[in-house]
This record gives structure tokens, sequence and C-alpha cells, in this order.
């Protein structure tokens, strides 16, 4: 008898092995081969001169309130219009917001639908990072060692400057679409877009113009960053986290410190942040979370696809393991983060009140509404308080396609243009000006042509921000080669 159950479980053993094997040996990567083709030759040092010049306009984002920004806006705006003339001349401008140029680039073939190329020109300040510990000052837009430097350089100036040097030079080499494009670049993105980016949607949604598909920021082509692949990855990013601040207030009676009751607002706030804290918004390999890994799993080493192509059996441990590090567990479910503490006034006094703001940036998967019954949830104290900070939060957005003719048209530019890339949709965990555009496009993708590395991505919002000379120029191949493969 027991010879017969271990020989069953054997048999059983053998079998898992096999179906592990074969659906190892099955998931491998795709074919990735494109046409080579010529692309269009660009003069980097032009190209570099202009993102310097645009650097040097001091477009800061710190307040809604336009009469704190000056001029420099009014200035970045004349600047596009006088540095390309040709471009210019050959679209039709709307300005939405005051600020924000909305370009019309009108197509031969009116049955094709739309397509929308956006950036943003504001950007965020300098001297909350420490502006005298740069090695170039921020807003000089200093050229040098193979480098543009300056706020803006990679959020998003470089994103601004690159399309429209695709376009002057399309427009002068005689270039007409097929498919009417058009270019938006937001003034406002740093603080919600919504005066910019959301009044070109509304404005777009009044003309009754539908898009076929938006380009926006919101990821990158990753070397070296991504542990065990030996290849740059593209993830073009399908969807956007939205985003919802909750204060969480505990109340007591207050007083005098040297009197305390066993608990007070401090405490019983505390308690409830620990207990928020210990229990992460359920998420795992599901939704566009699966399809990023799905995409990513046949690249790496033969251990680690082995678990990537059996999910069935690994999806606990895979879960547990990608749930570890902050950038992966951010792709697999809604985060979680406390950001800012009230309480008393003085060190002597016991606060009636004792508020913490707990910022959360929500997976596809969930809503505010469900971000809201998690934070109770997890609470359990009917005497605690959770409203929303400002009265609103932002749903995450819709999730692309990424089996379509758009999103194959993006990628196989990407490859064109860069060459042997991995190609993956993601989730972009932070907010950009797509989630308006997105009102008015079937898919919305979310990708800018800049090769990153580790080192790059600090510089995001942080010190020495600067990109390669060589990376402006293949950004401006990247937009000439897509508007051909895209409109003609």
């Amino acid at each position: 008898m027991i010879k017969r159950i271990l020989g069953s479980i054997g048999i059983v053993l053998l079998v898992l092995i096999a179906i592990q094997v074969f659906n190892t040996l099955r998931f491998k990567p795709q074919s990735t081969a494109v046409e080579q083709i010529s692309l269009p030759a660009v003069d980097a040092d032009r190209v570099a001169e202009h993102l310097s010049e645009a650097i040097r306009i001091r477009t800061i984002s710190t307040s809604s309130d336009m009469t704190e920004r000056g001029s420099a806006f009014q200035n970045f705006v004349d600047w596009l219009v006088a540095t390309y003339p040709t471009a210019n001349g050959a679209m039709r401008r709307t300005m939405i917001g005051g600020l924000t140029p909305l370009y019309r680039w009108q197509g031969s073939d009116d049955t094709l639908k739309p397509i929308l190329l956006t950036a943003h020109y504001d950007v965020v300040p300098a001297a909350q990072n420490g502006a005298e510990d740069w090695d170039q000052p921020p807003f000089s837009g200093t050229v040098a060692d193979g480098f543009v430097w300056g706020r803006g350089a990679l959020d998003d100036k470089s994103a601004v400057v690159a399309i429209m040097e695709a376009v002057e030079a399309l427009v002068e080499a005689g270039f007409t679409p097929k498919r009417t494009i058009y270019l938006s670049f937001g003034h406002d993105e740093e603080i919600g877009g919504h005066n910019g980016a959301g009044k070109v949607a509304a404005y777009l949604k009044d003309q009754g113009i539908q898009m076929a598909w938006s380009l926006d920021e919101g990821s990158m082509i990753l070397k070296d960053v991504i542990s065990g692949l030996d290849r740059p990855v593209a993830s073009i990013n399908v969807a956007e986290k939205g985003y919802v601040s909750l204060e969480i207030t505990a109340h007591a009676e207050g007083g005098h410190s040297s009197l305390p009751p066993r608990d007070t607002a401090v405490s019983a706030l505390a308690q409830s942040l620990a207990k928020l804290q210990s229990a992460p918004v359920p998420g795992g390999l599901t939704g566009a979370s699966k399809g990023f890994f799905d995409a990513l799993g046949p690249y790496f080493t033969l251990e680690k696809r082995v678990l990537f192509a059996n999910q069935w059996l690994y999806r606990p441990l895979l879960n547990m393991v990608l749930s570890s590090s902050p950038a992966t567990d951010a792709m697999l479910r809604s985060s979680k983060a406390p950001t800012m503490l009230r309480g008393s006034a003085k060190d002597n006094i016991l606060p009636q009140t004792a508020v913490a703001t707990v910022n959360f940036r929500i997976h596809p998967r969930d809503s505010v509404e469900t971000i809201i019954a998690h934070t109770h949830e997890m609470i359990d104290n009917p005497d605690i308080d959770v409203t929303i900070l400002g009265g609103a939060g932002m749903e995450p957005s819709g999730v692309s396609s990424s089996d379509n003719q758009a999103f194959d048209t993006l990628a196989m530019t990407f490859r064109q243009v860069f060459g042997d890339l991995i190609i993956v949709p993601g989730l972009t965990v932070a907010a950009t000006d797509s989630r308006h555009y997105s009102l008015v496009s079937d898919d919305s993708y979310r990708i800018n042509p800049f090769i990153f590395t580790g080192d790059d991505i600090k510089r995001l919002h942080g010190r020495n921000e600067r990109i390669t000379i060589k990376g402006m120029a293949q950004a401006v191949q990247f937009y000439s080669t897509l508007i051909r493969n895209a409109a003609d």
C-alpha cells in the first residue's frame, strides 16, 4: 500500500515537472525583427542649443495662480514660434487656457482618426533640491561633457523640443501627413494640468474630435535598471494610477499635558496609522500588472522564467517576491504613504484633534471608493474620521490595448530607432497629463523616447537634471519616424 502511495506521488511529481518544463520551453520571446530603415539626419548640436534656450526660460510651476508666474510662460510660447517658424507655418495653433498651445497639422485623409502627441513645458522648482549643489546651475541650460544640463532636460522640455524639431524637419522636407496630427504642450502639468491639458481635452470634446490614440510621458527606455535583464526595456505604459489623499482625524478632550488620559488624540491616530500601514491594499499579478510581467518574463534567466511561465503554481511566491521591492510592489497594488501630521500647536497642550494625511496611488483595479472602504476597514474605529483632502480624488485611468495597430506602431518605431529592445505594456505609477487627454483618445500611451539608467531616474525632480546630446538627437529621430509610420 505504501509503495503504491509513493508511486502515485512520484507520478504526480513527474507530471508537475513535465508541465513546468513544457510551459517554460514555450515561454520564450517572440520574434522582434523589424524592417531596417534609414533614420533622418539630425543636427545634434543645433538641437542641444535649442533645448538649452528652452531650459533658460524659467517656466516654474509653483501655484495655480498665474499671476505668480510672470512672463516666462508667454516667453516660452513665443520662443516656440520664433524657433520653429516652418512648423508653425504648416500647422494651425489654438491657445488653450491662455498658455497651452494646441497645434493641428491637417492630414490629407479626413477618414482617418487623428493622433495626439503631447508633452509639457512647465517644470518644478530647483531651489527645493539645493540649487547650490548642482554641478551646473539649474536654469543655465549649460551644454557640457556631452549633456544639456538644467531643469526640464528630462521632465519634460526635452520632449517638447524633440517633437517640434521633428515636425520642423519633416515640413522642410515636404512631408504632408495623411492622418491629421495634433500636438499639445501643457503649461501646468506639474500642478495637475487642469488649465492646460484639462482644457485641451474639454475643447477637443466640444469640437467633437476623438483621437485614435495619444502619446505622452510616463515611462522611458530603461537600461541596466531591471535586475536580470541584459537588454534595455521600453515600457509603453497603457494605464496610469489614480490619486487620492485622505485625512485621518482622531478626536479627544484636549487639555494640559501634565494630566494626560490613557489615550490621546495623538495616540489614537498613531494606532490607526499603524493598523493601516500593516495591511497593504490587496493586489497581485492581475490586469495591467500581469500584462507587464507576462511580457517581461520570457527575457529573464531560466530559473525566473520557470516561475513566470508557471504562475498557476508559483503565483503566491511571485507576489511575495515582487512585493518585497518598492518599485515592483507599486506595480502590483494601490500604494499608500503617510506624508503629513498635525497635532498640538504647543508641546504642553493635548490636542483636541490629531490629523494625518495619507497619499494613495490607485491601481486600475481599485477606485477612490474602494480605497476609502479599505481605510475604514483597516482602522476599524468609528471614532476616527476619514475624509478626502480637497474634497475629491482622481480615479485611475482605463487600460489601453497592447494588442492593436497603435501599440504595434509604437513598438516598431522604438526598435527601428533604438535597436533590439524588450517592449512591454506597463503601468505609470505617478500622474501625467494623459489622465486628461485619455478622455478624448481611444487609447492612451505613456513613454518618452529617452534611454534612462538608474543614475538618470534619481535626477527627475532632483539635482543635476540632464540629458545626453545623443539622446536628444535620437528622440528627434523617434518622433520623425513615428509620425511617418503613424500618419503617412
